[in-house]
């Protein structure tokens, strides 16, 4: 305990209070280029809101619940089926990079084991094992990258302001709300994440959101918060999901439930900036698990998803919400090693790409890696697909088969003489240009 006082204390104290230029550093620089070339990673939404099987939101959504009765349900929490070893292995077998878990969402459960609050996996559950160090150590020994989410905004603790969400639950003591206290409790909790878990890629923040109605602007004080992450480990990544165009010191932007540009769910449109991307979006329809939530989105959807992701030089982080009992739903399980077979034939055209030359169209998209722009075509009706292009183009080829695609040089472009393209997911033809 004295340790994370300490070098949380050292990390503030390195930090001026007022704003700063942000220069991110050369192993920042490394690692946003690693995660950009990543494109593809698994978003898991665990905690004991999994016991009521009515999504990650049940203490907002369910209105009127007390937070100490809501709190009893850890005392019920025994995911003896978890396995850190299953779950990274399927993940692994999706073609996945990385992993985004839910260490504290905004019921204020935590999911390791925290000296800042009893209310957490080992202190307050019959279950008493840290389920985040024993991830931490699996993606270690596997070979995937672990992101941390973390909620700024809490429905449960006296201290934690009032925002626009988590009015209707009950039993919380207003008089006691103090910014002061709730943020060095973050920067506590935080400190311990990044002292005790090894590396971490990024820390994913959510809940910003909560205070954006606010009449006087509230002040998240971010600018410290993430210096102090960058000084505990410099490659460490910051995200905010506030819906926002990025902030000072940030290195991810972040679209939720939409690709960057589209604007579907109402949480998008902002500008797309110069960092690396990422859209995140679920399996089914809820981010943690919903025992009625079983309408999952098609192998082939999921897929031409990713594809159209790395079209618009974003990655994808695709969620999955574990059962209560710690396993991942089997369908979840079916759905990644469906999308790791097709990963393992075609992922040259995602992995380490940037946005194709032409931009989504109805037939598809366009990926691109040095001389190689990569057609993706997901449907079309009719033999042949016209191209423009600036580029000479010097071959085509099926990049599932290596067979050779025919083509014709036309003005501004060219023409691919592909055939029908029937019952597939993605039609990949690699082009190599000069």
């Amino acid at each position: 305990m004295r340790k994370i006082v300490l070098t949380l204390v050292c990390a503030l104290a390195a930090v001026s209070l007022s704003a700063q230029t942000y220069q991110p550093t050369a192993e920042n620089l490394k690692s946003r280029q690693e995660f950009a070339e990543d494109r593809f990673g698994i978003f898991i939404h665990w905690g004991i809101y999994s016991i009521f099987a009515q999504g990650e939101w049940y203490l907002q959504n369910a209105h009127g619940i007390n937070r100490d009765e809501y709190a009893k349900a850890a005392d019920a929490f025994y995911p003896h089926r978890f396995s850190a070893e299953e779950w990274v292995s399927a993940i692994k077998a999706s073609g996945a990079k990385y992993i985004c878990i839910t260490t504290r969402h905004h019921d204020s459960f935590s999911m390791w084991d925290t000296e800042a609050s009893p209310f957490n996996i080992v202190d307050a559950t019959p279950f008493g094992r840290d389920i985040l160090k024993e991830l931490a150590d699996e993606c270690q020994k596997q070979g995937i990258a672990l992101h941390l989410y973390y909620s700024h905004a809490d429905w449960s603790r006296d201290d934690y302001p009032r925002g626009r969400t988590g009015w209707g639950v009950s039993g919380r003591d207003r008089t006691q709300i103090s910014w002061e206290h709730y943020y060095n409790f973050m920067n506590q909790q935080i400190t311990e994440l990044l002292t005790n878990y090894g590396p971490i890629r990024a820390i994913w923040f959510d809940g910003w959101w909560d205070h954006d109605e606010d009449a006087t602007p509230f002040d998240w004080q971010l600018d410290e918060q993430y210096a102090m992450v960058h000084s505990l480990q410099p490659s460490c990544l910051v995200a905010n999901n506030h819906h926002q165009v990025p902030f000072e010191g940030e290195d991810i932007q972040i679209f939720e439930r939409d690709l960057p540009g589209e604007n579907t769910h109402g949480l998008s449109g902002q500008d797309i900036s110069r960092l690396p991307l990422e859209t995140c979006q679920t399996m089914n329809g809820m981010w943690g698990y919903k025992v009625v939530d079983q309408d999952y989105k098609s192998t082939e959807t999921l897929v031409r998803y990713l594809v159209s992701a790395a079209g618009k030089g974003a990655n994808l982080l695709l969620n999955v919400g574990p059962q209560p009992n710690g396993e991942l739903p089997a369908v979840a399980v079916e759905r990644m090693k469906q999308m790791g077979e097709w990963m393992a034939v075609n992922g040259e055209s995602v992995y380490g790409t940037v946005a194709g030359d032409i931009p989504q169209q109805d037939w598809g998209c366009t990926t691109r890696k040095g001389d190689s722009l990569y057609v993706h075509i997901f449907e079309l009706g009719y033999d042949r697909l016209y191209l423009p292009l600036d580029c000479k183009v010097l071959s085509a080829t099926a990049l599932a088969t290596g067979e050779a695609v025919k083509f014709q040089k036309v003005a501004g472009g060219i023409l691919l003489e592909v055939g029908k393209v029937q019952d597939s997911i993605d039609f990949v033809v690699e082009l190599r240009t000069k």
